[in-house]
């Protein structure tokens, strides 16, 4: 007889189920948003992700890393968007023998309509209260940053990550954190999980800024012992 997994392995498991029946429903809700797009949800994410980095433009390997698929899917996703008129290929300005991909108006003009859409997903989360939607969103930022810290994911413009960021700079627990780029004090509620304007910091200063939000966060909450991943 197999002996059952330890408790703290049950609740992960039980945490990574119910997270595969959310995710179920999210991907209901990309089928519905991407099919009224006339698109696939592939080809929606690589869209939203280029429309993010309009300024540069973006490399296909870069999508493909960004949504965890293989090349060849990406450059299928790009190819049937660059044939809708939604995104175009250039040379890239910092090497002329790379493809730089680029969103047209008419992409942006899809992308703003997709995030218009209001889903399942978002009417659920609108019955937490704002407390509780500051504490998932604090809990997904870390699930992120792990994830990212392990390699799972592609980096990503997180706020905890970026060299502009200084956690629990002000004593106002309602605006703790402080964005060096536009100088001004925010709460958790504006923690951004994308930010266009945003500029990794070295690794040792995302080491020491992550420290301290985690601890800082921990500590409210009364948690000991899980600041880092």
């Amino acid at each position: 007889m197999t002996a059952p997994p330890p408790p703290a392995q049950q609740l992960t498991r039980r945490l990574r189920d119910g997270l595969d029946r959310i995710c179920a429903v999210m991907r209901a809700d990309q089928w519905t948003i991407a099919g009224a797009a006339g698109l696939n949800p592939t080809q929606v994410h690589a869209l939203t992700f280029i429309a993010g980095r309009a300024e540069k433009g973006v490399r296909v390997g870069a999508i493909a890393a960004q949504l965890g698929v293989t090349q060849p899917t990406a450059t299928d996703s790009i190819a049937a968007l660059v044939r809708k008129g939604l995104t175009t290929k250039e040379a890239d300005p910092d090497d002329p023998r790379a493809v730089s991909i680029r969103i047209t108006q008419g992409g942006r003009d899809v992308v703003r309509g997709i995030g218009l859409a209001i889903t399942a997903t978002e009417r659920a989360l609108e019955m937490l209260s704002p407390a509780e939607q500051n504490e998932l969103l604090l809990l997904i930022i870390k699930t992120i940053r792990a994830l990212q810290v392990a390699g799972a994911i592609a980096p990503q413009r997180l706020c905890v990550t970026c060299k502009y960021f200084r956690p629990h700079a002000h004593e106002d627990h309602r605006s703790p954190h402080h964005c060096d780029y536009v100088d001004a004090a925010f709460g958790v509620e504006a923690l951004r999980l994308d930010c266009a304007e945003h500029e990794a910091a070295p690794a040792t200063h995302q080491d020491a800024a992550w420290r301290s939000f985690a601890a800082a966060d921990g500590a409210k909450s009364g948690e000991t012992g899980s600041a880092t991943p």
